[in-house]
């Protein structure tokens, strides 16, 4: 039992590093198949997708994986009451996008080729809903397999839809391309359902235990709603990102062509790339949750530290080296993975910062666990605010996309500070 939790950490990073490999495949092939106007219009239509994914599950599948991992609850009823009401603000979503997309993709990404992308978001929700709620329980119940097979198969379903189907959507139009490499979620993520529906225990079900009851509902809006209002207000900043980039560079002079390119240089290729190890440590994250739930609710401070410390061990044990590839080879790292050599300025400033992303998810996943998922929020709306304010006057200062990279720079290193200080007054008890 004491190397559970490592021993859950390794499974994960076993199966991430096979994940990435084959997102990072599915990257390539997609980079090369849309170009980077095609990467572009991608990038500036994901910000909204990530705001509606979050808005879609309010924060439940981290409730869900709190909740169970205590012991305490009628699993079955969180699981189906989660769905329930994810289903029912998805449906919402999905109607409010058909009839608002081409009011949102006119006036807020100042591109009306997008419209069909934002309608493509809404069809996808239920399917990212289902799937991230039946996540959530084998992480509380610390199963990680299923999570590894079911990533590992998504990657490989997406790719194949992306290379059978993409060059017959270009021939209709780029925007068409772009709406169907959303569409593709779709596909991923039901073929996840059905592993997860296979691997599930056989339960003894009552038909009192698919009706949501107050109890459930109460429990899970206690922990969802400031882990949803957390990343919400990072979504809402991301959402905000684009269209300010757009409002202020056009303003004095960029042309649109030049910020899509450079956006989509900066989202397709240079974070991207820097991000890589993101994946890892979300995973060491999410294995962290139960364990850190648990020995804080039977208040073991001690086990709480130590494991947070092994945590952002194995996080820099990935990001450290990564980190200095990234310094010292971007040039062939990029020609290698998107055959360019457009970036190496940026990925050079940004990728020493991203150690402190690395660290940043364990540390906010801790928080989450011991139910102070407010200090959380609380970080992230500071964090956001300084972002979205430097992203404004950076803009103005004729540096381009640099105002980008600044304003995220700021962000990470204001929010992973914030975060760790907070958890070390709180194990300080």
């Amino acid at each position: 039992m004491k190397n559970k939790f490592i021993k859950s950490t390794l499974i994960l990073i076993i199966g991430g590093f096979f994940t990435k490999l084959f997102g990072l495949v599915i990257k390539i092939i997609l980079t090369r198949l849309i170009g980077s106007k095609g990467i572009g219009m991608y990038s500036m239509i994901m910000p909204t997708f990530l705001l509606f994914i979050n808005l879609s599950q309010l924060g439940l599948p981290t409730a869900l994986n709190v909740l169970i991992s205590s012991n305490k609850y009628n699993t079955k009823n969180l699981v189906s009451t989660s769905i329930i009401i994810s289903i029912t603000i998805d449906i919402l979503i999905m109607i409010f996008l058909i009839i608002s997309s081409n009011l949102l993709s006119i006036k807020l990404l100042n591109n009306p080729k997008l419209s069909i992308s934002l309608i493509s978001i809404g069809f996808t929700l239920p399917f990212i809903t289902i799937s991230n709620c039946f996540r959530s329980y084998f992480f509380a119940k610390e199963k990680m397999w299923p999570h590894v097979i079911t990533n590992i198969i998504e990657d490989i379903v997406k790719l194949i839809f992306i290379v059978l189907f993409i060059p017959h959507f270009l021939k209709k139009g780029l925007e068409f391309a772009v709406a169907f490499v959303i569409i593709t979620n779709i596909f991923s993520e039901l073929s996840s359902i059905i592993i997860f529906l296979f691997l599930m225990p056989s339960f003894k079900c009552k038909k009192k235990d698919l009706i949501p009851k107050k109890e459930s509902i109460n429990s899970l809006f206690k922990i969802a709603i400031p882990t949803t209002g957390s990343r919400l207000i990072g979504s809402i900043g991301y959402f905000l990102e684009p269209i300010i980039i757009t409002f202020v560079l056009t303003k004095i002079g960029y042309s649109l062509d030049f910020i899509t390119n450079e956006y989509g240089i900066i989202n397709g290729y240079v974070m991207q790339l820097v991000l890589l190890p993101s994946f890892f440590t979300s995973a060491i994250s999410q294995a962290l949750i139960p364990i850190i739930s648990r020995n804080y609710s039977n208040k073991k401070y001690n086990i709480v530290k130590r494991k947070l410390k092994q945590a952002i061990f194995f996080s820099l044990l990935i990001g450290i080296p990564a980190t200095i590839i990234f310094e010292l080879y971007p040039d062939v790292l990029l020609k290698l993975l998107f055959r360019t050599n457009k970036g190496i300025s940026y990925i050079k400033v940004i990728a020493p910062i991203c150690l402190l992303h690395y660290i940043q998810s364990p540390i906010s996943s801790t928080l989450q666990a011991m139910n102070k998922a407010k200090i959380s929020m609380r970080g992230t709306l500071i964090g956001m605010i300084l972002r979205t304010i430097s992203l404004f006057i950076f803009s103005y200062m004729r540096i381009g996309l640099w105002s980008l990279i600044i304003a995220t720079s700021i962000n990470i290193i204001f929010v992973t500070t914030y975060d760790y200080k907070m958890v070390k007054k709180i194990t300080s008890k």
